[in-house]
């Protein structure tokens, strides 16, 4: 009698470890809690939405996900919303990848840039609006101007961007930049005033949008990769071909005021080699962002498939912290409030405890690997604010970019004790 007690009680104490132990295991897991609740008479008026363009990487089968843009819902745990067909591709055919995409309040309208053609989308209807080859030579990474009278869009690896009006996609006119064959990437500053326009190569061109003209060069010592600006486009932070780390630019003088090199993470053995082995992109790190009001500068690490963060109120930046991620990292889309960074590796990651919090999957469950990601913000169906493609500074402190005054001081990397 006393032994059935015994394994009586020990099958019970068995059957309680089963409940609790895997609740315990899941509690350590971090979850981004809901925004809103389920369900309800009404639904609610806002509805925070990750818009993921496919095929929107160089880095994988041009059909593992299919085509189109999967939108997933970014208050409920990147739950899957719906795919919003793009173009028809004939199943014998490929698609043209997505190479940039931009939104609109003022026009409620999305534009996706392939390197064949540039198309608005209604996000009303979700229907094609307009589509433009321009010249046969479109289309690289587009930027939308503040109030939505141009857009500028780089032409496909020629030498220079085109400036579309983005209500009906017509030509407004093209700057050139002879020095900056390979057109590539593109920012705007905060104000929409000044373009830098980077190719892959060494030389970035900066218009004057005003007249949409060319106002000066910047050389780089290696091919300008995917770069940033701070709050006020003073400065610029771009990878570098062979580097794995960052230049930081002086866009009044042209220097180079900082290089920072990551360390602990040995590159050259891989790197430095003949034959080199295919590298994704091409270079060491592809992917770079200005993250929590400037303070710190979010590194990809496509050799280890790391993230690697730095103190940027330091001069010379500081290694302060790692993250591996599950796939390889090769872009970096701050979330609307930047508290979230969107990695092209599937990876959703909170700025404040560094922990990977999500991943972005489409409706089969499969990872999505895109690099030209938006996350946008509707009330009552219409929407009213969008993020950058480009992970740019902003010192604004309040609910979003740019949405509060306060600004908090930042050394940044302009001290004496720079690295040249």
């Amino acid at each position: 009698m006393h032994m059935n007690k015994v394994i009586r009680n020990a099958a019970m104490v068995f059957a309680a470890s089963l409940i609790i132990g895997p609740a315990a295991l899941w509690s350590q897991i971090p979850v981004r809690p809901a925004a809103r609740t389920n369900g309800g008479l009404r639904p609610p008026s806002e509805k925070e939405l990750i818009y993921v363009t496919l095929p929107g990487t160089l880095e994988g089968a041009w059909d593992q996900n299919g085509t189109g843009i999967i939108v997933l819902d970014a208050a409920n745990n990147f739950n899957f919303v719906k795919r919003i067909p793009t173009w028809e591709v004939p199943a014998s055919g490929f698609p043209e990848q997505i190479a940039g995409v931009t939104a609109s309040t003022d026009t409620q309208m999305i534009y996706l840039a392939t390197r064949g053609r540039l198309a608005g989308f209604d996000l009303k209807t979700e229907k094609k609006v307009w589509e433009n080859v321009l010249d046969g030579e479109c289309c690289e990474r587009p930027q939308m101007a503040p109030d939505s009278s141009f857009m500028y869009v780089g032409s496909d690896l020629k030498d220079y961007w085109y400036v579309v009006n983005p209500k009906d996609g017509t030509l407004i006119t093209t700057v050139h930049s002879p020095l900056s064959p390979g057109a590539h990437n593109l920012n705007l500053s905060a104000d929409g005033k000044t373009a830098f326009m980077a190719p892959n190569g060494k030389v970035m061109g900066i218009a004057d949008t005003t007249n949409h003209s060319l106002v000066k060069t910047i050389p780089f010592p290696d091919n300008i990769r995917v770069f940033v600006v701070n709050h006020d486009s003073s400065l610029i932070y771009t990878n570098q071909n062979n580097l794995l780390g960052y230049l930081v630019a002086d866009v009044k003088t042209g220097q180079i005021v900082q290089k920072v090199e990551v360390t602990g993470f040995p590159w050259h053995e891989k790197w430095d080699v003949t034959p080199r082995p295919r590298i994704p992109h091409g270079c060491p790190s592809h992917g770079i962002a200005l993250v929590n009001n400037e303070k710190e500068v979010w590194l990809c690490d496509g050799l280890n498939d790391y993230i690697h963060i730095f103190d940027n109120t330091v001069s010379p930046a500081k290694q302060i912290a790692d993250i591996k991620t599950s796939h390889g990292p090769y872009w970096l889309t701050p979330g609307l409030d930047g508290k979230l960074i969107y990695c092209s590796s599937g990876d959703v990651i909170d700025t404040k405890s560094r922990q990977i919090v999500g991943h972005l999957k489409d409706e089969y469950g499969r990872p999505l690997y895109s690099e030209k990601v938006l996350d946008m913000l509707f009330v009552n169906g219409k929407l009213t604010r969008v993020s950058n493609q480009f992970g740019n500074g902003t010192l604004a402190m309040g609910d979003g970019p740019g949405t509060a005054t306060t600004e908090i001081p930042m050394p940044g990397p302009r001290a004496n004790n720079t690295k040249k």
